[in-house]
């Protein structure tokens, strides 16, 4: 046992099957104790102390000092016998058992992940057209994230864009998409997303990609929050690759976003297209940069599609040579210096910026 995993001292065994549930769905590793003078070793050190009325009652024959991260776990309202020895230990709550599932995951979670993390970011690309590039662009960025040696999650929101694991070249790559992750919501460790998911290592860095399919359904709000989440509070940096129209799951992922990239065609018709979508992404508060894809079929100046959106033009992107070529046979281009691995390290210099 460590001292750093939380400690439980319950007699009713389908309760303790409940809480072992629990912290394995948050990622946390339970203890059990046999008893109170097992659990006196553990009483300073334990991160918390999860009770049931035996243990409280079993702990009070002890005369236990008391402790803060104290918690009485019940299937119900708790007997008024307990009270007493329940407040001499420091009690901080009474969890009733199913009701306070969603709190007692997420308090374990953050047991086992540690203190939230204030370096996590999250970037969201949009096309301002169809066949704008945004989705090989959030694929840039995931990889410029891993070169660097960096911790990242890459999250697929556009379910009729073909996969982002296809853009990158790993649809041969085992692991669950979207419609077999089976997420509902509610509160994911970052370290069980990297064990179940696919992904790239290099150097010191990983890239973790979570993927729509070719089939299925694409992915709720509630679970797109929970993904994106996680990804910051463990201080990562989180690319989200979203559709034009924007999908209540797209709009999760936009309202938790630091920054938003959207990349538009030096073109007319693209930047007259470009302009509802910008409208949509700022009416929700969330900070716009653009990037321009040139040359332009008549000359256009990246200003001029800035000007005309009224956003700041945060880089221009040219031609990446051979890229289609490359992505249908598989290999997404790994050229540090190409355009595309330039304008996506420049992207992250902004995020990191906001």
């Amino acid at each position: 046992m460590e001292a750093n995993r939380p400690v439980a001292l319950v007699g009713d065994e389908l309760l303790l099957d409940d809480l072992l549930r629990l912290a394995a769905a948050a990622g946390c590793e339970l203890d059990r104790v046999p008893d109170a003078a097992a659990l006196r070793t553990r009483w300073k050190t334990a991160p918390a102390v999860l009770l049931d009325e035996w243990g409280a009652f079993e702990c009070g024959l002890l005369d236990l000092p008391r402790r803060t991260g104290v918690y009485l776990v019940s299937t119900g309202t708790p007997s008024p016998a307990v009270w007493p020895t329940a407040v001499a230990l420091g009690l901080d709550r009474v969890v009733e058992l199913p009701a306070a599932e969603h709190w007692l995951a997420g308090a374990l979670a953050d047991l086992a992940e540690g203190p939230p993390s204030t370096d996590g970011r999250v970037v969201v690309l949009l096309g301002g057209r169809g066949g704008a590039g945004a989705s090989v662009l959030a694929a840039a960025v995931g990889q410029a994230v891993l070169t660097s040696g960096s911790q990242g999650l890459l999250i697929d929101c556009d379910p009729l864009g073909g996969g982002l694991d296809l853009t990158l070249g790993t649809e041969a790559t085992e692991g669950p998409r979207w419609p077999e992750l089976h997420l509902t919501g509610g509160r994911v460790a970052a370290s069980a997303l990297h064990a179940a998911l696919p992904g790239r290592t290099a150097k010191h860095g990983r890239l973790t990609v979570l993927s729509c399919a070719r089939e299925g359904h694409g992915p709720e709000p509630d679970a797109v929050a929970a993904v994106v989440e996680a990804g910051r509070r463990a201080g990562e940096t989180v690319i989200c690759d979203l559709p034009r129209h924007l999908t209540d799951a797209a709009r999760a992922a936009l309202d938790r976003a630091d920054l938003a990239v959207l990349v538009v065609p030096a073109e007319v018709r693209a930047g007259v297209a470009a302009k509802r979508v910008a409208h949509h992404i700022t009416e929700r508060g969330v900070t716009i940069a653009l990037v321009v894809r040139t040359p332009g079929p008549t000359g256009l100046h990246p200003k001029e599609i800035a000007t005309a959106l009224g956003l700041p033009l945060l880089t221009t992107m040219r031609p990446e040579p051979g890229l289609v070529t490359a992505l249908d046979r598989g290999n997404f281009p790994h050229n540090t210096r190409g355009p595309l691995a330039k304008t996506a390290k420049t992207i992250l210099t902004a995020l990191h910026a906001t």
